[in-house]
């Protein structure tokens, strides 16, 4: 008698193991997507922290929360994690790899084993990035690794190598993720389904997938070699021996202005998903939305450059790229318009995943005009490296990733989880994001109007920064408990939130088409297409209030 509570948790452990066991081996799209986004999240967790030490210590002049070593690893920290460990694989990651095969009525990804590499490729990558913390400290040199600062003479230690190498295990895996999305939706789509009828979400993450294989590789070539002048004696970046401080900068934009749009696009097929639907409309423009997609990844690769306006360029090519910096807004200006267009006449449903897509039309417009500002030179050079870069480009991150990927998450929920997550819990994360967001960016523009330079851990009084850093402060808080708010409504509704149904919201992509969570298999037999909208052709085929293109 005594030995079957000892044989049930016995059964218990190997219940619990097999469990673990599956999802660390699993090579379904599903699981592999929700591993992407529970990384993603720990990762944003801990780059959240970061921002709020660093805003604390500016909150007032001449603090003493941390000093400059600590706020100097915090800085590049926050700013790689953001990038490189939220970001990009959350869009390409969680939500690329579970929605794409269910959008084109597949059953899996065309490489299984190759996309679950990618995702311990990242994980491990981020890993090593943050090991460094316990092996001497992390690495101080920013997210952009500006040559000679990262040369052995002036950032000693390991704390960089770390940063290298951990950069560049997550990138093959990125890589790879990408080409393995790029022959999944070129290959893999359901009978019937042309390209010029896949969901706009998927044709997106198409173009999306070629930035990141023609984007990363440039920035791997100068890792190698940033890692090869730290190791072997090299001279690419050394300027005592030749080498030359600028073809880092190079090197590095030239993947890292592709790498703003590879964060930005997928937000946009998510606004393009969300829009027809809550407004009960198909998208207006359908082909001028995917053709300005197309436009906008080539011309990214022609910009880098204004990100360095100040070094020395000549007049020509200043002009140059401040050309093609104003010419990139057109094709990002016609998807606002179409955005627009479909809201207008449109049977508008303020739910949860509306209110976010309404947030991000708002402030990407606003973004997207600083942006324009920058591109014209002689304003660049009088607030360049200011703190009004930092708010632009946060403005642009937040209101033009972040909102939209918390739209996707409030959308989507239901269809991976089967539950709901609270509507109530929604709209307080929404305006608590609203509120804090505009506290926090809004005032790092009058701040770096009125001289504040960026990367600084302290500033003395009496420069009439003080109320700026003080709102931003009290706004990254505000952030803080708006995502407070966001989590308990994660682990609340997973545990007892509303049964979903397969098609809570009445949509029209195939995701929907079956059940909420999907089985292993996705479809128990592949449907044929027809159309943009087969799901709503297939419930609502009379109905006159859908305005059929």
């Amino acid at each position: 008698m005594t030995t079957l509570p000892i044989e049930a948790g016995l059964q218990q452990e190997r219940d619990i193991t097999s469990v673990l066991h599956g999802w660390v081996t699993t090579v379904d799209h599903k699981r592999i997507g929700i591993l992407y986004m529970l990384a993603t999240l720990l990762f944003f967790g801990v780059g959240g922290i970061e921002a709020l030490v660093m805003r604390w210590q500016l909150a007032k002049p001449q603090a003493g929360v941390v000093g400059p070593d600590a706020f100097n690893q915090l800085f590049t920290m926050h700013g790689t994690t953001m990038i490189f460990f939220v970001v990009m694989p959350m869009v390409l990651g969680a939500f690329g790899n579970y929605l794409i095969p269910l959008m084109i009525g597949a059953r899996d990804m065309a490489f299984p084993r190759l996309n679950a590499m990618s995702f311990w490729l990242f994980l491990f990558g981020g890993l090593l990035t943050y090991f460094s913390f316990i092996a001497g400290g992390a690495p101080s040199i920013g997210w952009f690794a500006y040559a000679p600062l990262t040369e052995y003479a002036f950032s000693r230690g390991t704390s960089t190598d770390y940063w290298i190498l951990g950069l560049l295990v997550a990138g093959i895996g990125t890589v790879a993720g990408a080409i393995n999305l790029v022959t999944t939706i070129l290959t893999m789509r359901a009978p019937g389904m042309k390209l010029s009828m896949v969901p706009l979400f998927v044709w997106i993450m198409l173009i999306d997938a070629f930035l990141v294989v023609f984007a990363l590789p440039p920035l791997t070539a100068a890792q190698i070699m940033l890692l090869l002048d730290r190791m072997l004696g090299a001279h690419f970046f050394d300027t005592n021996a030749g080498g030359s401080a600028l073809l880092w900068q190079h090197l590095f934009w030239f993947f890292g202005h592709p790498e703003v749009y590879i964060m930005v696009l997928p937000a946009f097929g998510i606004i393009s998903e969300l829009v027809p639907v809550f407004s009960r409309k198909v998208i207006f423009g359908y082909e001028s939305v995917a053709l300005a997609t197309l436009a906008i990844g080539f011309i990214s690769f022609g910009v880098w450059a204004h990100h360095m306006f100040a070094v020395g360029m000549s007049s020509t090519l200043d002009s140059i790229f401040a050309g093609v910096s104003l010419l990139i807004a057109v094709p990002t200006g016609i998807k606002i318009f179409n955005w627009v267009a479909t809201l207008y006449g449109g049977r508008i449903r303020l739910a949860t995943p509306m209110l976010f897509a309404l947030g991000f039309l708002a402030m990407f417009v606003i973004g997207g005009l600083t942006g324009i500002m920058l591109a014209c030179v002689p304003f660049d050079w009088q607030v360049t490296d200011s703190y009004f870069v930092v708010g632009h480009f946060h403005w642009v991150a937040f209101g033009g990733i972040v909102l939209a990927v918390m739209g996707g998450v409030y959308y989507w929920f239901p269809k991976a989880t089967g539950r709901m997550l609270s509507e109530r819990m929604g709209r307080w994360h929404f305006w608590l994001l609203f509120i804090g967001f505009l506290l926090t960016f809004g005032p790092m523009h009058a701040a770096g109007l009125l001289g504040m330079p960026r990367r600084v851990y302290t500033y003395l009084p009496g420069r009439g920064w003080e109320i700026w850093n003080l709102l931003s402060t009290i706004g990254a808080f505000v952030l803080g408990v708006g995502f407070a708010i966001f989590f308990v409504n994660l682990f609340v509704s997973l545990a007892r939130g509303a049964p979903a149904g397969d098609d809570p919201w009445d949509a029209w992509t195939l995701e929907w088409a079956t059940t909420s969570p999907p089985p292993a298999y996705n479809f128990e037999k592949i449907p044929v297409v027809r159309s943009r909208r087969p799901l709503w052709d297939l419930k609502h085929p009379d109905d006159p209030d859908w305005k059929h293109e």
